[in-house]
């Protein structure tokens, strides 16, 4: 089969993650803690989640003109995937993510953007023809809004899938005109309540929040909830899939691995509840591994760990 090609706009950060037995309270040092330098920010690691399946992807960022872009430019490279619409900024720093992670995987950042606050429409005019020709654009909002505004209106005017992580949680309401060009709109629980006021606790609000994002723009509305898996819904109805048991190690960039597997999936044809299965299952492996970017998986690690559980593997 043919690799789907897969856009992805988005942000680009070197994370320094700390993991420790806690995360400390404000005013708090919390010592005995390791470690980890890793390339991340959302756009990437969609990025780099979907080349890891087998997509030909397209990233479309800013990256400073620092060593910390250096070091990311060239992680890209390795995965396969194309930096050739990546621009270089002389005036502002790479992105960067402080993480502190605690023993049971749940973790807490903060983001100094730096470059991606510099990526505007026009770099994405530059892109078109590429986002025109794709199966799918990715976007998250780490960026301007206007940047991902613009990247979904020419997508949705050639035909190609949109699909949105709505993360970081916006502080306001999404434009009518942006929620119009989302085919498919991914919140986990929290991102859901802040889009639409529904607070989500279990499946029966999972429903009522997705419902409404349905009647929001979005012709598919799939809300994450950890362990229980994910909330399907679209105009042929509602489902829950389950994704599979794990001990998490760290959650940073588990949902990036479901949204790039996701865009695999659709990109390749899967249906709705096979391309989110599939998502789920590499957002269960991802969470088993330290880091962002690292804990990625391989279309081939991947079926190690569904051989060892038993567990099939959509579509591969």
């Amino acid at each position: 089969m043919k690799p789907p090609k897969i856009v992805v706009v988005g942000s680009s950060n070197t994370d320094m993650v700390i993991k420790s037995r806690r995360i400390p309270r404000p005013g708090e040092t919390v010592t005995g803690g390791t470690f980890v330098l890793a390339p991340g920010g959302k756009g990437a690691n969609q990025a780099v989640a979907a080349a890891r399946m087998g997509a030909d992807v397209t990233f479309v960022a800013r990256l400073g003109t620092d060593a910390f872009g250096d070091q990311a430019l060239a992680g890209y490279a390795r995965d396969g995937i194309r930096t050739d619409l990546i621009v270089r900024d002389s005036d502002n720093h790479t992105g960067v993510a402080l993480i502190l992670v605690d023993d049971q995987g749940e973790n807490l950042i903060s983001v100094a953007s730096g470059a991606n606050h510099a990526l505007c429409p026009s770099d994405i005019d530059r892109a078109a023809d590429r986002i025109r020709g794709a199966k799918a654009l990715v976007v998250q909002l780490e960026t301007p809004i206007e940047t991902v505004a613009r990247a979904a209106e020419i997508a949705a005017a050639a035909g190609v899938a949109v699909i949105l992580d709505p993360a970081p949680a916006p502080d306001t309401a999404l434009s009518p005109a942006l929620l119009r060009h989302v085919s498919c709109i991914k919140p986990n629980e929290t991102e859901a309540e802040r889009l639409t006021g529904v607070t989500v606790r279990d499946e029966i609000s999972a429903r009522a929040a997705a419902a409404k994002l349905l009647t929001m723009g979005p012709r598919c509305a799939i809300v994450t909830l950890g362990a229980k898996g994910a909330l399907v819904a679209d105009a042929s109805g509602v489902a829950q899939v389950p994704t599979c048991d794990i001990v998490a190690v760290d959650t940073t960039a588990a949902g990036d691995a479901f949204t790039g597997a996701l865009a695999f999936g659709l990109g390749s044809g899967l249906p709705m509840l096979e391309a989110v299965r599939l998502a789920s299952i590499a957002g269960a492996l991802s969470a088993t591994r330290m880091g962002a970017q690292p804990s990625l998986p391989t279309r081939a690690e991947l079926d190690t760990f569904c051989k060892a559980r038993n567990l099939t593997l959509p579509g591969l």
